[in-house]
């Protein structure tokens, strides 16, 4: 999608240059000279997303952006500055914002100062108009409805230092995945998850996976930990960008295929993350190359509905446990499914290698870990965790009771 107002995109192997830099003023929304009040400077704010699990489109309108210098200030409290997205921004597709792209909210002017808190506000469905929607596979598109996003706004935690006379850049990162609840009945609920990337400290990972097109790429830290999610373009390629540098030094890179790709999972470990340049882990000439595997599915029901948690399957490869796929039970009927192309788990043996700066980089095969799962359900109530091995097919009724 396109950007302006200092983003671009983030392209793949080459420094990151514009998206980083500081500016002593701004553009206004329409593209006019701001003039920034002594003692303030500008905050200049845009979105991205980690791709989402089934669907086709994931659409959002957002109205408005909100700080705060104070972490426990509530909604209502007269200490928010707002920054107003311009109606010509309209209603964006979170699914086009992946590998890198980003898309420019708005700038305003802002105190000088930490701010520690900021609110994404939507714009309701209203009058027949879809603001937010989302179009599943094969669908037609539906409501989500935004409820308290639209009135309050999401609550997003962090820490971002605004210095007089200077442009900081800030990225919204949309989690479309975790954020779209399929119910029962065909519907769509919005459970909004998005996490706050200051620009001035990221950086990206760039590389090529080998017949695998749409395969969900991780950059993950210890324990499962997922801090950014890419999709494989249709010549494999992938950009995971931006990446929050303050969460750590280095990551690993999971890739996990569609099922129709017929490929196991693969991890390159301890990728080392430099502020303002993307690194490369493979080219198109020396791609990662996955061994082949059949994919299976694990679904079930949750009792109570209501506890609405999130089913996420892990893996151990190498010795470290990783974040293979995750989807949303229904909060009516509890019902889930870990079977659609993305979220679908490869049961062959998975692979795994350290980065090296000469390509390809070796990756040895961990036979132990062929068709082992750990599924967790999470939610507000606690987690309930069982292990699966899914070598000899797929796995139905796998119900959880909290």
């Amino acid at each position: 999608m396109g950007m302006g107002n200092g983003f671009g995109v983030l392209a793949r192997g080459l420094a990151i240059t514009g998206a980083f830099a500081l500016a002593a003023c701004g553009n206004d929304n329409n593209g006019g000279s701001m003039i920034v009040p002594p003692g303030y400077g500008t905050l200049n704010v845009s979105l991205t997303d980690n791709p989402a699990c089934g669907l086709d489109h994931v659409f959002v309108t957002v109205s408005k952006v909100r700080v705060n210098t104070d972490p426990n200030a509530s909604p209502t409290a007269s200490t928010w500055t707002d920054i107003t997205v311009p109606s010509t921004v309209g209603k964006i597709d979170l699914l086009s914002l992946t590998n890198g792209v980003l898309q420019t909210l708005g700038q305003g002017s802002v105190g000088m100062g930490t701010y520690q808190q900021i609110r994404l506000v939507l714009a309701p469905n209203s009058g027949g108009t879809l603001a937010n929607s989302a179009v599943p596979t094969g669908g037609t598109e539906q409501a989500m409805d935004p409820a308290d996003a639209a009135l309050n706004g999401i609550a997003i935690s962090t820490s971002i230092t605004v210095q007089t006379n200077t442009q900081t850049n800030l990225a919204l990162d949309f989690d479309a995945c975790q954020s779209v609840v399929q119910l029962g009945n065909g519907t769509f609920a919005l459970k909004p998850v998005v996490t706050a990337i200051p620009m001035a400290t990221s950086a990206g990972i760039s590389g090529i996976v080998a017949g695998a097109p749409g395969a969900m790429v991780y950059a993950e830290t210890g324990g499962g930990s997922v801090i950014k999610t890419t999709v494989a373009a249709s010549d494999g390629s992938f950009t995971l960008a931006p990446i929050d540098t303050n969460l750590a030094g280095t990551v690993d890179v999971v890739v996990v295929p569609v099922a129709a790709s017929g490929l196991a999972t693969g991890v390159v470990r301890n990728v080392p993350l430099t502020a303002g340049t993307v690194l490369p882990i493979a080219t198109a000439a020396a791609p990662i190359s996955l061994p082949t595997s059949v994919s299976r599915s694990v679904s079930g029901a949750v009792t109570p509905a209501s506890a609405a948690p999130t089913i996420t399957a892990l893996q151990s490869i190498g010795g470290r446990t990783y974040y293979i796929a995750s989807t949303n039970a229904a909060t009516d009927t509890g019902t889930y499914g870990l079977y659609r192309s993305q979220p679908a788990l490869p049961s062959g043996t998975p692979v795994f290698g350290t980065y090296q700066t000469t390509f390809p980089i070796p990756l040895s095969q961990d036979f132990g870990a062929t068709g082992q799962f750990v599924i967790q359900a999470q939610s507000s109530t606690g987690a309930i965790t069982n292990t699966v091995d899914l070598r000899s097919g797929n796995l139905v009724n796998f119900d959880f009771s909290f």
